[in-house]
């Protein structure tokens, strides 16, 4: 039986049509005078927002996402804008959150849903593995799953366990996930709104740490080029972005390892060493064209990542890049990693995390001699 839930902000009892048109008018006023300070945060809410008035069957919901607008405040004012049947609290019940939204994407609807911290998720997990993986194939592509799971994840934020798991190689491992991870604001929205236009599943992995780092950014820019790019067919995913070019080294990273390796890369420019910094941006699908290139031409590559390095993201990164790029090797690639242990208490989450001194250590490991 399709749900009956009303998709249509004006046609909610709890939100006029005025009142959704002014909200709209009042953020795309705010945002006509070209880059500003943006937040990843904002950069996430404003996507979210962008996708509800543009399509009526995206609907968000999860675990106090609504009157609250989210424990990080991602969904903050979506409830109030769009009403409480586009932007709903649900029970604290991970799996029927993501069974839900299975029904929900299969009668026609675009969910996006919140999984509260990385770890909160594993109660969905057999959802997300066996229907979410698996709809379109089991059925022979007569069914998309246009679903979104948005993943907080990674440390950094004096978190305890079961708050600061770094879960990306359980989603990368399944065939039929996608799984995004942007590091920059711009990204943040883009990506989300790719996501949220894709009509497979997206496990769409946020790196909490970096929701209030700020860069200039013009989001009617960002607003206008999504369209733009939508009509033509276009989208980033599977594409790595150079972060910082350089010559010597190719330091490879996702989500919150970016911006470690880009202040690694400065750090070594001081020592008068040239690090390019990939950004890997979607794991799957995985962009081997921009990564191999760099390391084909830097001879030199480290991986980092804040997940355990056994049978890991980076583990997989070093084995396509091998494959591809061995006679081109001048060392063998490294890995920076967190360690394998569970998550540390938050007082050792430093000691922890891949930093800057790790990075340039695995850097000067590199086999420099001729």
């Amino acid at each position: 039986m399709s749900p009956t839930i009303t998709t249509s902000s004006e046609a909610n009892g709890n939100v006029s049509a005025a009142t959704a048109r002014a909200a709209a008018s009042a953020a795309a006023s705010a945002e006509a005078a070209g880059p500003q300070p943006v937040t990843l945060a904002k950069a996430l809410n404003t996507a979210l927002a962008d996708a509800m008035h543009a399509d009526s069957s995206v609907l968000v919901f999860g675990e106090d996402v609504g009157t609250l607008g989210g424990v990080f405040r991602i969904t903050d004012g979506l409830t109030a804008t769009f009403g409480e049947q586009r932007c709903f609290d649900t029970p604290l019940a991970e799996s029927g959150i993501v069974g839900m939204a299975v029904g929900m994407a299969i009668n026609g609807m675009r969910p996006v849903i919140e999984m509260q911290f990385d770890a909160f998720a594993y109660p969905a997990f057999e959802q997300i593995i066996s229907h979410v993986a698996k709809m379109h194939n089991r059925t022979k592509g007569a069914v998309k799953l246009p679903l979104v799971i948005r993943v907080p994840y990674g440390g950094g934020i004096g978190g305890v366990e079961h708050h600061c798991d770094s879960s990306e190689s359980y989603y990368a491992h399944t065939a039929g996930l996608k799984v995004f991870t942007p590091a920059t604001v711009a990204d943040g929205y883009r990506m989300l709104r790719e996501a949220i236009d894709s009509d497979d599943p997206v496990v769409f992995m946020e790196p909490k740490k970096l929701y209030w780092s700020k860069d200039l950014v013009d989001l009617g820019e960002l607003r206008s080029a999504h369209s733009a790019a939508a009509a033509a067919g276009r989208s980033s995913e599977g594409r790595a972005a150079v972060a910082r070019p350089g010559t010597d080294a190719t330091l490879i990273a996702y989500g919150p390892s970016v911006p470690t390796a880009l202040a690694a890369a400065e750090a070594a420019a001081l020592e008068g060493r040239s690090l390019e910094v990939i950004d890997v941006r979607t794991i799957v699908p995985f962009d081997d064209a921009t990564v191999c290139e760099s390391v084909r031409k830097t001879g030199r590559a480290v991986v980092i990542a804040e997940a355990h390095g056994f049978a890991s993201v980076s583990s997989e990164i070093v084995a396509r890049v091998q494959e591809r790029c061995f006679h081109y090797l001048a060392a063998p690639i490294r890995r920076v990693t967190g360690f394998d242990i569970p998550y540390p208490a938050p007082k050792l989450e430093k000691y922890y995390l891949p930093g800057v001194d790790r990075i340039l250590d695995a850097v000067d490991d590199l086999q420099w001699e001729n």
